[in-house]
C-alpha cells in the first residue's frame, strides 16, 4: 500500500488545482489522488478501511490523468467515500489502481465542498530531471 505521494494545491479563479509529485509517474498520480481528497476534506483524517479497484485507459498520458482523478470522483459520489491510500500501475496507456478509504462521516471528516470533476484546464502530466509532475484544475 502506498500513501498520497508530495502534493499541493494551486488556485484558480473559483475552482482548486490539484499537483502531484513523485520520483515515479505513478507517484504524481497517487499524490494528485491526495491532493483531490485534500478538497473535500483533512486526508489524515480519512482511514483506509475499504479498498475501491479502479481501473481506465487513455490515448495519452494526459487524458489518462484526468480521467484517474474523474474515475476517483465518481468512486467518491457513488460510494460516498472519501480515499487517503493509493497504489497505482501505469502500462501502456491503462492505469490499474487500488483506493483506500471510508465512508463519509460528515461529523468527523467535515467535507467543505463537492467536486465535480477534473478539467483540461492547466492539464499537465511532464518528467523534469527524474522527478514527475501531474495537475489540472478540479471544478467544484
Amino acid at each position: 500500500m502506498q500513501d498520497g505521494g508530495e502534493w499541493e494545491h494551486f488556485p484558480h479563479g473559483s475552482d482548486i488545482g490539484v499537483r502531484g509529485y513523485g520520483h515515479r509517474l505513478e507517484e504524481a498520480f497517487q499524490g494528485a489522488a491526495t491532493a483531490l481528497t485534500a478538497i473535500v476534506a483533512d486526508p489524515q483524517r480519512v482511514q483506509p478501511l475499504k479498498k475501491v479497484e479502479i481501473s481506465c485507459g487513455a490515448p495519452n498520458i494526459e487524458v489518462l490523468f484526468n480521467d484517474w482523478l474523474n474515475a476517483l470522483i465518481f468512486e467518491m459520489d457513488t460510494r460516498r467515500m472519501l480515499f487517503s491510500k493509493f497504489s497505482v500501475e501505469i502500462q501502456e496507456g491503462h492505469l490499474t489502481a487500488t483506493a483506500w478509504g471510508e465512508g463519509v462521516d460528515v461529523q468527523r471528516h467535515h467535507p467543505v465542498v463537492d467536486l465535480k470533476g477534473a478539467t483540461f484546464t492547466e492539464l499537465k502530466v511532464e518528467e523534469h530531471k527524474g522527478r514527475w509532475l501531474a495537475q489540472c484544475v478540479i471544478d467544484v
